[in-house]
């Protein structure tokens, strides 16, 4: 008998054209190096778990992003009526990126509630954590030793800097409280510790076992 798929066909397809819309805008905007940053490589992640109907991959991407994009999604809504919280989201405001992929950076809204969504369908599979864990850590990785510290050129602003953070939480300066070595490992730490551990608590318990 073939098995029933949990997750609509609909929604598989309006994903994938979705996907196909901005990943060659993205390429073109901000270069390749952009899919580096987490959030991205979660979008992309979910891409593959819901065609492979994959509980371990949308339980990875969720350990990852949903805490930060919630707070992302907070912090896009007091920006837009004057009270920005951390700065995050005001590339978002910033007329000098095109209009076209600011409208398509929108998935930081709502790809944190479609991975809970996801969940539902698929259980919560453990195994997410340390495959995210390994993947995040590749990348900060990447990002430390290869790609720029900020600011972005005035020449192209949209030039992905200090992606993921790690050269401080500010896109316009590297920190200087601290040295850059002992930053980068205290990111390090806190991503898993205040993020992805706690992330993985929770979802634990508030979904069922994945679905094998």
């Amino acid at each position: 008998m073939k098995p029933v798929s949990r997750i609509p066909f609909l929604v598989k397809c309006l994903y994938t054209a979705y996907m196909a819309v901005l990943i060659p805008v993205y390429w073109k905007t901000y270069g390749p190096t952009n899919f580096l940053y987490f959030c991205d490589i979660a979008l992309i992640m979910t891409l593959f778990a819901l065609w492979l109907e994959s509980a371990l991959l949308v339980s990875a991407a969720a350990v990852g992003i949903v805490l930060p994009q919630a707070l992302w999604a907070i912090d896009f809504i007091a920006t837009g009526i004057g009270w920005p919280l951390s700065g995050m989201t005001g590339y978002m405001y910033d007329d000098a990126l095109p209009v076209h992929a600011r409208f398509l950076s929108f998935f930081h809204f709502w790809l944190p509630f479609f991975l809970l969504w996801l969940l539902r369908h698929t259980g919560y599979d453990p195994k997410g954590l340390p495959l995210w864990t390994v993947i995040a850590l590749v990348a900060v990785y990447i990002c430390y030793f290869f790609l720029p510290a900020p600011p972005a050129p005035a020449n192209n602003p949209g030039l992905p800097v200090n992606v993921n953070y790690v050269f401080g939480f500010s896109d316009q300066a590297a920190q200087t409280w601290m040295p850059p070595l002992v930053w980068f490992f205290l990111l390090q730490a806190m991503l898993v510790g205040l993020i992805f551990l706690p992330s993985h608590w929770l979802l634990k318990r508030l979904y069922h076992p994945a679905i094998k």
